[in-house]
């Protein structure tokens, strides 16, 4: 077997056992400490990987028979290695889906402060609305009530008027009765009056055709 070959074999086999205990600790951390160690350990798969291709160059080189046998080993250490870089993959995914939660739970935590704020606005000024509708359910009852009372007035007033002109019209009543009578009876006393002056006139005229009669019976004796 090729000297240098083994001398690559060593190197990667160390360089995988080294990726292998990285990435077992890069899943217990996080953030930004996790973030390097995946940085360190994808530099540390492209040393294993150059590698593996120098292998690969190196088996080549060789003859038939023993370059089939290490074919067959490295084709094993590029498994070995593929599965290193799905790890790696992982734990790359885990820690994006970590930040993205990370800024979701502070972007959820800012909205859910904005949305409380804007909340909170709005019930103040809803708050503030409900206050001015009181009060003006307040002034508008106070002004009924006003409006009630002196309407009750009015009409108070109104019956009183009422009153008063239906006394009136009674008191009209009776003056206008008074009048007819009062007419009825000057009416009776003109004509009475009337009668008289024709009673007095006749007496009038009777003495004095008497009068006449008798001077003209003394003139004649």
């Amino acid at each position: 077997m090729s000297e240098v070959f083994e001398g690559y074999e060593r190197h990667y086999c160390e360089l995988s056992a080294n990726l292998s205990r990285k990435c077992t600790a890069a899943s217990a951390l996080n953030g930004e400490l996790r973030k390097q160690r995946i940085s360190e350990i994808k530099k540390g798969l492209d040393e294993a990987d150059n590698s593996l291709r120098k292998m690969d160059l190196e088996a080549r080189s060789l003859q038939p028979s023993v370059k089939a046998m290490l074919l067959a080993k490295l084709r094993e250490y590029k498994t070995d290695l593929n599965n290193l870089k799905a790890e790696v993959k992982r734990i790359s995914s885990l820690s994006s889906s970590q930040a993205a939660r990370e800024d979701l739970l502070e972007s959820g935590m800012a909205d859910t402060f904005s949305a409380s704020n804007e909340q909170r606005g709005r019930l103040l000024m809803t708050t503030e609305r409900l206050n001015q509708s009181s009060d003006r359910i307040k002034e508008s009852r106070r002004t009924m009530l006003e409006t009630e009372e002196l309407g009750v007035s009015i009409l108070q007033d109104l019956h009183q008027q009422r009153q008063s002109l239906l006394h009136a019209h009674k008191t009209l009543h009776g003056v206008d009765e008074n009048v007819s009578k009062s007419r009825k009876i000057l009416t009776a006393i003109s004509r009475r009056m009337s009668r008289n002056k024709w009673i007095i006139g006749s007496i009038i005229a009777a003495l004095v055709l008497a009068i006449l009669f008798i001077i003209y019976f003394k003139l004649t004796h």
